[in-house]
């Protein structure tokens, strides 16, 4: 009778030590799971701040601003426009070959 009984023991401390280790192992990867969700969260964050980032650097406005500010450009006038005749031009006279 002692043999089954050890045996029984034996059995139910390796059940126990299995189920303390799945145990162990599914709340490791809960909490992994649960970290990779708030990792996601915070990238579909950035990734919706950089899309409404670059569709706020587009407008016509604020192209406009960098074009006049950084490339010191302006907006066409007639003082500043020049027109180009299409007239042929008149060769050099007295310049031989």
């Amino acid at each position: 009778m002692s043999r089954i009984n050890l045996l029984l023991l034996l059995a139910v401390l390796a059940s126990g030590m299995v189920l303390v280790r799945s145990a162990y192992e599914a709340r490791r990867l809960f909490t992994e799971v649960d970290r990779a969700q708030a990792e996601a969260r915070r990238l579909e964050s950035d990734s919706q701040r950089l899309q409404a980032d670059r569709h706020a650097q587009a407008t016509n406005l604020r192209v406009e601003q960098v074009a006049r500010e950084r490339l010191h450009m302006r907006a066409i006038t007639p003082a500043v426009s020049q027109s180009l005749d299409d007239k042929p031009a008149v060769p050099a006279t007295g310049a031989s070959r």
